[in-house]
């Protein structure tokens, strides 16, 4: 039986006596990759769809992984699963990802096997069983398989990467942050951006700065010893944003539309032999805008919108060119196995119009058109949290149908460059096996020479559903090593075998896509659409009628998969979020902070939705005092209180804009108690108060929630702000000058906690 354990035991009785002479030394042995075992280097691109890099057609410039497609394949029929969380799952254990608990994203955790989000520690994850075969483990950028519940600081910490077989750690643990303010983690600790917005700084750059160092200090350590790089960058999700000057080079680019550039990419993947020459290049669906039907205002919204996205692009790909230089600076290029991948299609979660606020997408809050074109200059930039409309997601995925979320090829169908030095047979080729997210697992063990273990600290490890590629690499005709996968995906399912691929029409309930795309809303009226892959590349010819055995038999086997693997019950939005997998402790009722620490996630702040109490015990100092008492998120999607000129203010973020509450007078030298309430109800309305006393008022309109808090794991500040403000008033981090001593966060509705008060008063005053 083999076992992972790290360090092998040493083996039979050892002799030992009073003395150094006649007793028998022995020692740990450390394991010992075989010989060849490479480096291996794995990024992991977000929302990046099919045609939106330069070896696979885009128009957009990535010249770095061109090159690397030149020294290495592109695989065309390269399969993921549609979501970030799910496809890294598949992506680090080898198994399908309902089939270790990934069924959806970590934000939609639920109470059912195939949708816990928490993977079991009988699907070992790459890291571990490299580390454990003698590599160096390093992992980079968003990690996004941790359950929210369990960002905080308190942990657990056996989720986040080094507990799952890293060794080093620097990156984001959600789904997405900010690229110019993100929330950083340095092995098991939040930490700050080394720089700030204004400095200057941009993830990307920091990621790979990161990404390089930590080789350049392993290979100095010791250079025979091979190591294992996850970089997984937050871009090509959104936000789209990045510096000006790399928009700039595409102004005007886009000014024809969706379907015009679709066209020319579709000729480009023709030309570069991208796709076979007997692709046909699928209709634009109805629910895609006719470009030339749009006023010119938004048609130069739109086009606005994939002129910072694709500067977005060629900065990552930039960014990514200096890794890849230091492989070859380095002299480790060619013993380094390379993979560039995107997680699934590309993303069309910015809706019908584009969003300057892509939070808004997950309430399905459509934005103004009108005042998205009167702000188009901030798109890109510090004000906007920008996503673009969904006819360039769909443009993104040329040839295909639909995206990410889908089981259709335009959701679960990426790029995939490989390159691996001479063990390429072919240089600059073009593979056209079926494969899948989950074959990389085994690819890289096969790669390495490292078996997987039949137990992992004494846990017996659960089947490997993927299979090794790695003949692939030398045989351009090698047989097809995947003859089957399923796909599901918040409803939308689908099997593929043998070349036959079978797809449901079903719509599933988010982002107000059923207002738009024509589809099946019900299970039980879901129809099954039929394709030859073989021979139908790009999923476009329906041939259910004509081979309905055939969609019978893929129906009833996809039925067996989905059992096999724990994908039931299937995902249904909102019902299914009646089930939502608890954290280790509910949400606290009222917690008390104090200024210097790091950030508070924010979900182990008490609950805003009935309610709550912000109170701030104060000092202010003769000279007067100002600046943050708390804050979370910022003008995208946050709240928080601060003296502005010795003024108390509270200001909300909201997804109509911002909500400000601010007295009139500062506050005289002393000390004082400075309250913020939410009081819901028919007219919900914000207060501030100083010393109980109400000073200021106004109507909070909407639901207290902000998604992109949910989705980016912003934390709470006390005593000072960092990144983005909330609003103009202030530049972060804008300290507390006086003296904080505390504050308080109490849960539910003031009014009738203030009720409940005023009844224990009067009952213990008739005692």
């Amino acid at each position: 039986m083999t076992t992972s354990s790290g360090s092998a035991p040493i083996p039979g009785r050892q002799l030992i006596t009073s003395r150094v002479h006649g007793s028998e030394p022995r020692f740990v042995g450390y394991p010992q990759p075989p010989a060849g075992a490479p480096n291996v280097v794995m990024v992991v691109l977000d929302d990046v769809g099919f045609a939106q890099l330069g070896c696979f057609g885009a128009t957009l410039e990535t010249p770095n992984i061109d090159r690397l497609a030149e020294q290495g394949l592109r695989y065309n029929r390269f399969h993921v699963t549609s979501v970030c969380s799910s496809t890294r799952a598949a992506l680090h254990t080898g198994r399908n990802h309902h089939a270790v608990g990934m069924g959806v994203t970590e934000e939609a955790a639920l109470g059912f096997p195939g949708y816990t989000g928490r993977i079991p520690p009988s699907a070992a994850m790459l890291a571990r069983l490299l580390r454990d075969a003698g590599y160096n483990t390093m992992s980079v950028g968003k990690w996004h398989l941790t359950p929210k519940h369990e960002y905080s600081s308190a942990g657990p910490f056996h989720r986040w990467p080094l507990g799952m077989g890293f060794e080093r750690f620097y990156g984001f643990l959600g789904a997405e942050t900010s690229q110019w303010a993100p929330e950083l983690v340095r092995d098991n600790t939040q930490v700050d951006p080394p720089r700030t917005p204004e400095e200057g700084y941009h993830l990307t750059e920091d990621l790979v700065d990161e990404s390089i160092r930590m080789i350049q200090d392993q290979q100095q350590a010791e250079a025979r010893k091979p190591f294992f790089l996850h970089l997984a960058t937050g871009a090509a999700h959104a936000p789209h944003q990045v510096p000006p000057e790399w928009v700039t080079p595409y102004e005007g680019q886009f000014d024809d539309g969706w379907e015009v550039w679709r066209e020319r990419v579709f000729e480009r993947q023709l030309a570069a032999g991208v796709v076979p020459p007997e692709t046909l290049l699928t209709e634009r669906p109805s629910w895609v805008p006719d470009w030339d039907g749009l006023p010119p205002e938004q048609r130069r919204l739109f086009a606005r919108y994939m002129e910072v996205f694709a500067g977005f692009m060629t900065h990552t790909d930039h960014h990514l060119g200096r890794l890849f230089d230091h492989l070859d600076e380095r002299g480790i290029a060619d013993d380094t196995l390379v993979m560039v991948l995107s997680d699934n299609g590309a993303s069309a979660e910015g809706g019908v119009t584009g969003t300057l606020n892509e939070a808004a997408g997950w309430l399905g809050h459509q934005e103004d058109v009108e005042a998205s074109i009167a702000r188009s200059d901030e798109i890109g930039g510090h004000g906007a949290y920008n996503h673009y409309p969904f006819g360039w997601a769909w443009a993104g995925n040329t040839p295909l149908r639909l995206w990410k979320r889908h089981a259709w090829l335009g959701g679960v169908r990426t790029p995939l460059v490989v390159r691996w030095g001479a063990r390429v047979a072919d240089p600059g080729g073009v593979r056209g096996q079926f494969c899948h997210a989950v074959d990389l697992f085994s690819t890289i063990l096969d790669a390495a020479g490292v078996p997987v273990p039949e137990t992992v600290d004494g846990i017996t490890q659960q089947p490997v559903d993927g299979t090794s590629m790695l003949a692939s690499f030398t045989e351009p005709d090698v047989a097809e090593h995947r003859r089957l996968q399923y796909f599901e995906m918040m409803g939308s399912r689908g099997l593929y075998q043998d070349g036959w691929k079978a797809t449901t029409n079903f719509v599933p309930n988010q982002f107000n896509e059923r207002d738009a795309i024509p589809g099946s809303h019900d299970f039980a009226t879901d129809r099954w659409s039929l394709f030859d892959l073989t021979h139908d590349f790009s999923e476009a010819t329906d041939l259910a009628d004509e081979h309905p055995d055939v969609v019978k038999r893929l129906e009833a086997m996809w039925w067996a998969e989905a059992g096999r693997h724990q994908v039931l019950p299937l995902f249904e939005f909102p019902d299914s979020m009646a089930h939502m997998h608890p954290g280790p402790f509910p949400a606290p009722h009222r917690v008390s902070y104090t200024p210097g620490g790091g950030p508070i996630q924010d979900s182990q702040l008490p609950s805003l939705f009935g309610g709550f109490e912000l109170s701030a015990e104060v000092v202010v100092p003769e000279t007067g005092a100002e600046g943050i008492l708390a804050a979370i998120g910022d003008a995208h999607g946050g709240w928080g209180c601060y003296l502005l000129d010795g003024v108390p203010v509270a200001a909300f973020a909201m997804l109509d804009g911002l909500v400000r509450v601010a007295g009139t007078e500062p506050l005289a030298p002393g000390r004082h108690r400075i309250g913020v309430q939410y009081v819901p109800g028919a007219e919900p309305l914000a207060r501030v108060l100083v010393d109980g006393v109400e000073c200021a008022a106004a109507p909070l309109p909407g639901l207290f929630f902000f998604p992109n808090l949910s989705t980016a794991a912003v934390g709470m500040f006390i005593g000072r702000d960092r990144g983005l403000p909330l609003c103009r008033d202030y530049r972060p981090p804008f300290a507390f000058t006086g003296e904080l001593l505390r504050v308080d966060i109490e849960g539910g509705n003031p009014e009738a906690r203030a009720d409940e008060e005023t009844r224990l008063r009067a009952a213990l005053g008739s005692d």
